[in-house]
């Protein structure tokens, strides 16, 4: 019998590290796991009832995808960013999704530009009742939409890895006071630009959207702050 995530009989370790590292990945771009909490390789083997070998290789990969840093003598721990690093990324961020809206209000399909107004939808129901955690979920929707919508497969998982990397932060967002319903009139400007076909609208649009400047700045870094204070 397996644990947790334990072994199956037949010893797959790597199949237990891919188990793990996903299961701590989403812990942590969930907020379940804040920046700068100790990652305890033991603990981890004994709740997962995995061997050392598929923890060590579940740490591996989330060193490699920034999320988990390895400090010689300190231990492991969830990876936290700089303020000035954080806004660096989100500037990239702003780019990828910009060009996202751009090559997406070209290229779209009416079944794609269905997918973004049923996203929009289930938006708008999340923001009615003020549960952040559910708008965060279909916020990730409609912007995959987007994304898909490009209809260029290289910039989308571009934009997607920099995405997850962003994601303990990009919660933080939403929680910020009055946010969603900001949040929920960008996403309607941002459709009404790629309906019309105005690619550079929607680009314009869909930049601001993710850019972090003026009081919303402010506001985020008094976020992150707190999230890193515990």
């Amino acid at each position: 019998m397996s644990g947790r995530g334990g072994e199956s009989v037949n010893g797959d370790k790597r199949s237990n590290a891919q188990r793990l590292k996903e299961s701590l990945e989403n812990d942590i771009i969930n907020g379940r796991l804040a920046p700068g909490e100790r990652l305890d390789p033991e603990a981890l083997g004994k709740l997962y009832q995995v061997s050392r070998t598929p923890v060590r290789e579940a740490i591996q990969q989330l060193v490699a995808s920034g999320l988990v840093t390895v400090s010689p003598k300190k231990g492991t721990f969830v990876a936290k960013v700089g303020i000035e690093q954080l806004i660096e990324m989100f500037e990239v961020m702003a780019e990828l999704e910009g060009m996202c809206g751009r090559l997406a209000a070209r290229r779209i399909t009416p079944a794609e530009l269905a997918v973004l107004h049923a996203a929009i939808e289930r938006c708008e129901a999340a923001a009615r009742t003020g549960n952040s955690d559910e708008y965060y979920y279909e916020n990730e929707a409609f912007h995959h939409g987007i994304y898909a919508a490009s209809h260029n497969g290289f910039l989308a998982r571009e934009a997607h890895q920099l995405k997850q990397r962003l994601k303990p932060y990009r919660r933080l967002q939403l929680q910020v006071r009055h946010r969603l319903a900001t949040s929920l009139a960008e996403h309607r400007e941002i459709v009404a630009a790629i309906e019309a076909g105005d690619a550079e609208r929607a680009e314009q649009t869909l930049r601001k959207h993710v850019l972090i400047q003026g009081e919303r700045f402010s506001d985020f870094v008094a976020s992150v702050r707190a999230l890193e204070a515990g």
